[in-house]
């Protein structure tokens, strides 16, 4: 079983910046990607940015060049580097990891960005 503990949602103002940190821990094998999703008020659970076991990250358009993801390899930890918020990036935001041939999710946490 693999657990997952993010940090670092919070209140900012738009233009801020926060940064998300997500660390893994339990039975952990070969960790094939890590990645954040955000859900907002009525909407689907959608892909934020995904960073893969070679280092090769992808970004949602609405995200690229503010946001950055990063991974510790040592401390199984994935962080999210978040720019230039805007209030359309308010959502809570899950930590993903795919490891052993299984998906698993963090609970989430809040960002609110004020306008």
């Amino acid at each position: 079983q693999v657990q997952l503990v993010e940090s670092g949602g919070g209140l900012v103002q738009a233009g801020g910046s926060l940064r998300l940190s997500c660390a893994a821990s339990g039975t952990i094998f070969s960790i094939s990607a890590m990645g954040w999703y955000r859900q907002a008020p009525g909407k689907q659970r959608d892909l934020v940015a995904v960073i893969i076991s070679g280092g090769s990250t992808n970004y949602a358009d609405s995200v690229k060049g503010r946001f950055t993801i990063s991974r510790d390899n040592a401390k199984n930890t994935v962080y999210l580097q978040m720019n230039s918020l805007k209030p359309e990036d308010t959502a809570v935001y899950y930590c993903n990891i795919i490891t052993g041939g299984k998906t698993y999710w963090g609970k989430g946490t809040l960002v609110t960005v004020s306008s």
